[in-house]
């Protein structure tokens, strides 16, 4: 094996939360060299058992390898450390795969070209016991040339889905995913809410949730391409039903004893577009609404 070639076997996790020990585990499993460096330097002992190296030192740990692999909580975080280890990052390829914005993502790849190191923006769509699986994906953007350099190694971790050059292009997929899933899982728990306060319990309501949800999808398929040609005509839903819709679980919710603030938020987003004199027409008209608000 090439000294080039050894070098892509070698990687360094920096960041040793739940994320970080697992993708650290599943570059051990793929028979990486790996270093590993956390702020609290025991959680990479169990790491360090299994055949890992622990830099004594942030800049250490970026030293060491081509490849640096960063699992923290935001760019906070991220730049807190990287202020910190500057000498070491001429020549380097930063791989950051937590979670902020895209702008924050653009930021942070021209701070770090300033300084002689490559950027590829990460966002990984799995929780970490998803790592490790080629059917799990992670988002990336960044140079092309930087993507196809380290291919193999970031798909030890999950599939690689690549963007496009714009460093935030990563973050943005990300966050359109998050919005999705965090709007979908609270309104479920909001429902369960007032399922419960009516002595209907969770598991109870479960076979009743699902066809419920199984929706999402099949309304997602339809409006996509509507949405796209502009057409939000009222054939199949309407904003004024829609606000009844929602104002009547809003009531619902309050009898209950449950907090009516979520559907309260739905049922306001939807009356400007009612005031607005679009109340004739489809629910995808507030996708401009929002994007103009």
């Amino acid at each position: 094996m090439s000294v080039e070639q050894q070098a892509r076997r070698s990687v360094t996790v920096i960041g040793l939360g739940p994320m970080g020990q697992a993708m650290a585990g599943a570059f051990l499993d793929a028979g990486y060299a790996v270093t590993v460096w956390n702020r609290t330097a025991g959680r990479a002992d169990a790491l360090v058992a299994r055949g890992a190296r622990a830099a004594s030192d942030a800049e250490a740990a970026v030293a060491a390898n081509d490849l640096v692999v960063l699992s923290l909580t935001d760019y906070d975080a991220v730049f807190e450390v990287l202020e910190s280890v500057e000498p070491a990052l001429r020549g380097r390829t930063i791989v950051n795969l937590g979670s902020d914005t895209p702008g924050r993502a653009r930021e942070a790849a021209r701070w770090l070209a300033e300084r002689g190191a490559g950027h590829l923006t990460g966002g990984v769509q799995v929780p970490p016991s998803g790592i490790g699986s080629p059917e799990s994906s992670t988002f990336y953007s960044g140079p092309v040339e930087l993507f196809q350099r380290h291919r193999a190694a970031l798909e030890v971790l999950t599939g690689a889905d690549y963007r496009g050059d714009d460093p935030g292009l990563a973050q943005l997929y990300y966050q359109i995913q998050m919005d999705l899933f965090w709007s979908s899982m609270v309104g479920y728990l909001h429902a369960t809410a007032i399922a419960e306060a009516n002595g209907i319990s969770a598991e109870e309501f479960r076979p009743y949730a699902l066809p419920t949800a199984s929706l999402v999808p099949r309304m997602i398929e339809f409006y996509a391409p509507r949405i796209t040609a502009g057409d939000h005509r009222g054939d199949v839903d309407r904003l004024t039903m829609a606000l009844a819709s929602i104002e009547h679980v809003r009531d619902t919710a309050e009898a209950s004893g449950v907090d009516g603030a979520l559907p309260a938020v739905l049922a306001e987003a939807v009356r400007r577009g009612v005031a607005a004199g679009d109340g004739a027409a489809g629910l995808s008209t507030l996708v401009g609404r929002f994007r103009r608000a």
